[in-house]
């Protein structure tokens, strides 16, 4: 008997994640699995989505604990053999009143919504399976243009980057962050927003490796899902978290041999956008 097709949100206890499971659950042919650091608050969820009659799996996965991860791999290595879909949509974000001083903020960021999604993309990449779909949740303010510095633009945006060129531009930048030279450098005063311009370079990057890879038809997109009313918005968004979730939603489910979007920067409205020249649409 065929396995079942596998869907996983990390960070899904909540907000995006959470609506992005809610609409996986009811579109999606296969395992949906809900992913949470804490245990206790993964489950709530789930129990939150069966009385809507959804029947998600849960499944602890901390980003940022590398044992987690591994954990989590195994797992779905040994009870499915492989993932159809997988969202990349964990991330941190401090208020703009945060205490924190601004390099460790950088480094905490960045730690989190950059290095993290990398680890977990080394251990489950090698369970897609042919015509997965991926998305990586950017923002929009992970648009190029967020970068003031020309000659950081050049470097982010050059085809031919690599993810150990772009590691080591964002280790530049947290050790710049701590130094306070940042800014004189060509960085955006904003630790949240390296690491999504991070993330949607990752995203070009990775989208050139499936080209390559012998499994057929896996699709990378990375998408802004708009300004929504959730925690990590201080519930400052107008969007809900039901618009927040389509675009990730639409590009998670694209149909076998899609030609478009694939590799794009989605914008929330599923309107693909230019990533490295813009511009940018008018409304978050």
């Amino acid at each position: 008997m065929a396995q079942p097709r596998v869907a996983i949100v990390t960070g899904s206890n909540k907000g995006i994640g959470f609506g992005i499971v809610r609409n996986l659950c009811k579109q999606f042919d296969g395992v949906v699995y809900l992913t949470a650091r804490d245990v206790e608050r993964g489950k709530k969820a789930v129990e939150e989505l069966n009385k809507l009659g959804l029947k998600p799996e849960f499944h602890q996965l901390d980003i940022d604990d590398p044992k987690s991860i591994a954990n989590f791999a195994e797992f779905i290595k040994n009870t499915h053999g492989g993932i159809d879909v997988l969202v990349n949509n964990a991330a941190i974000a401090y208020r703009n009143d945060a205490p924190e001083p601004f390099g460790e903020q950088a480094e905490v960021t960045l730690r989190v919504n950059f290095f993290a999604l990398i680890n977990v993309c080394n251990a489950l990449f090698p369970l897609l399976r042919p015509h997965a779909r991926v998305v990586n949740l950017s923002s929009a303010l992970g648009f190029l243009q967020m970068v003031p510095g020309e000659h950081l633009r050049n470097k982010l945006s050059n085809p031919n980057l690599t993810t150990t060129e772009l590691t080591s531009l964002i280790k530049e930048f947290i050790f710049q962050a701590k130094a306070g030279t940042h800014t004189d450098a060509g960085w955006p005063n904003s630790a949240y927003s390296v690491s999504k311009v991070a993330v949607s370079a990752l995203t070009r990057i990775q989208h050139q490796e499936f080209l390559k890879d012998p499994r057929d038809d896996i699709v990378i997109n990375h998408v802004h899902p708009g300004y929504v009313d959730t925690d990590m918005s201080n519930h400052q968004g107008p969007l809900t978290v039901e618009q927040g979730a389509d675009a990730a939603t639409y590009v998670a489910l694209l149909p076998a041999e899609t030609t478009s979007p694939k590799g794009d920067y989605i914008w929330h409205t599923r309107e693909i956008v230019d990533w490295v020249n813009g511009p940018t649409p008018s409304k978050l």
